[in-house]
């Protein structure tokens, strides 16, 4: 409990820090660089060159990136003290949602 405690704390003086502003602009950045990452993923691993290693330097750069963004989202959701709990259900909700669109795309 201690370390989330902590990683608010934490986040929130980066967010403090450098302001609401920049900080949408930052997450703007790693969700391109994110995209960038997956783009470059699959278009490697659609040549014939795509070798195993390569393929785990993919997967890591993307884990990289994708840390990033999720590291600019927690400074807001601990900036506007979102609940996670809550968010979580809306998540399981759209979810849902999107799979009882795909179900009635199947049956048309």
């Amino acid at each position: 409990m201690g370390d989330d405690k902590q990683m608010k704390e934490n986040l929130l003086k980066i967010i403090n820090n450098y302001g609401l502003s920049s900080q949408l602009k930052k997450l703007s950045e790693e969700i391109f660089e994110l995209q960038e990452a997956i783009v470059i993923r699959e278009r490697d691993y659609k040549s014939c060159d795509t070798t195993i290693k390569m393929d785990m330097e993919n997967k890591k750069h993307i884990e990289e990136e994708f840390a990033d963004c999720c590291v600019v989202l927690e400074q807001f959701k601990a900036y506007y003290n979102l609940d996670n709990d809550r968010i979580i259900e809306i998540m399981k909700q759209k979810i849902d949602r999107q799979l009882g669109r795909i179900e009635k795309e199947k049956n048309k």
